[in-house]
């Protein structure tokens, strides 16, 4: 999930020949989850039509204060302003500048950033010595010192035939100047954050193995919430069916508890926060059995000897990170968790119990228990495991 999912975004476009990339900068902010409306000037018709941006926004296109001649109904200028996240005027051309550094309140476009009280960011688009002009500087200047905030032009070629600075940047270079303003501003932006998931299996022969009911549920909604708090994520996971699409997570994909345990060391000194969420096999068969191990008796014997605890092995050479733990208990729940806690040098542990219907394994839901560093326990109801993700992520930010 982009940081932009879910935000309301007013696009201002100005009459500039760069009009003709707004349709894809709409397309491209939907495509990362924003609901998009647009907001025109007269000029800016000259260049791109409203149903173009109509049928690729999915809203109504605003360019004059009267919606209806005939009934005198009229577009809310206020209203537009108030129902953004925030504003984004592309391009704005040395016109539209002066009028918004001057409030020369003249258009519906103007109106609406002068009505509009969240962060506006806007991208000049010019010819090469219009953009240089003192007047144009003059300009941006002032609205840099409203705080509104300046995308800066490309340099390539122009309208002109001219080389040089004041060309609109492409669509996705837009959509990424936003993102990272916005992801730098998260309470995890520029954290690396190590989680891992789902089951393990251990080989008996080439046909058998022993595992879990892990899905990985639990560790993926972990890794989404990381994303959207801005972090850099690592999820190293089991098999699962479960997968994320994002530029800010890197999944690696593991077997057994020993692939486990070396991909997590291997990672483990450069993060700054673990969650150790994966169901990892407790046992393990003693020997693997190169060949199918044949049924002729009516009992099967197999040995069994202890994995390596991966979570004790990152507490005892715990430094910089903040490491999380889970417990599954089924009897003196609490009191097993809070020793596990102590035991293996963690920060905050996560218990889980087996007697809560509808939760654990293969469940959209959980319900869990927080135990935190000052040994308090905080109880949750039943919730949805992206919910619950948002809950642990909470304490974990309270505490770094």
């Amino acid at each position: 999930m982009s940081v932009l999912s879910g935000k309301n975004i007013l696009l201002g476009i100005s009459g500039g020949i760069a009009a003709y990339k707004t349709p894809n900068i709409v397309r491209a902010l939907i495509k990362e989850g924003a609901d998009v409306k647009v907001v025109m000037t007269d000029a800016a018709k000259d260049f791109v039509t409203p149903l173009s941006l109509s049928t690729v926004s999915n809203n109504p296109v605003y360019s004059t204060f009267k919606s209806d001649e005939k009934d005198g109904t009229w577009n809310n200028h206020v209203e537009l302003g108030l129902w953004c996240d925030f504003m984004i005027i592309c391009p704005a051309t040395a016109n539209t500048l002066f009028k918004m550094a001057n409030g020369n309140c003249d258009n519906l476009l103007i109106a609406v950033y002068l009505s509009c009280k969240s962060k506006v960011f806007f991208a000049p688009a010019m010819d090469l010595d219009m953009y240089k002009h003192k007047s144009t500087k003059k300009s941006i200047a002032q609205l840099q010192s409203f705080n509104n905030i300046l995308i800066p032009p490309a340099v390539g070629e122009l309208a002109s035939g001219l080389i040089g600075e004041g060309r609109l940047p492409e669509p996705d270079e837009i959509t990424d100047f936003l993102i990272d303003h916005y992801s730098s501003t998260l309470p995890l932006n520029n954290k690396n954050v190590l989680i891992t998931a789902g089951p393990t299996i251990e080989e008996i022969d080439p046909v058998r193995f022993i595992s879990n009911h892990s899905t990985g549920k639990m560790g993926f909604a972990l890794a989404q919430e990381a994303i959207n708090l801005g972090a850099n994520v690592t999820l190293i996971s089991g098999p699962s069916n479960l997968d994320i699409k994002s530029n800010k997570l890197s999944i690696i994909n593991v077997k057994t508890s020993d692939e486990m345990f070396v991909k997590t060391m291997s990672f483990y000194d450069t993060s700054d926060i673990v969650i150790m969420s994966a169901a990892v096999s407790d046992y393990k068969p003693a020997e693997f059995s190169e060949k199918k191990l044949k049924k002729n008796n009516k009992e099967l014997n197999v040995k069994f000897k202890k994995t390596k605890d991966i979570l004790f092995e990152l507490g005892k050479i715990k430094s910089k990170q903040f490491l999380v733990g889970f417990a599954l208990e089924n009897e003196n729940e609490t009191e097993n968790a809070k020793i596990k806690m102590k035991k293996k040098n963690l920060d905050l542990i996560v218990l889980n119990s087996l007697n809560d219907k509808g939760a654990g394994f293969g469940y959209d839901t959980n319900k869990v228990k927080i135990i935190d560093s000052l040994n308090k326990t905080h109880s949750y109801k039943l919730k949805q495991k992206t919910e619950v993700a948002e809950d642990i992520f909470k304490h974990i930010i309270q505490t770094i």
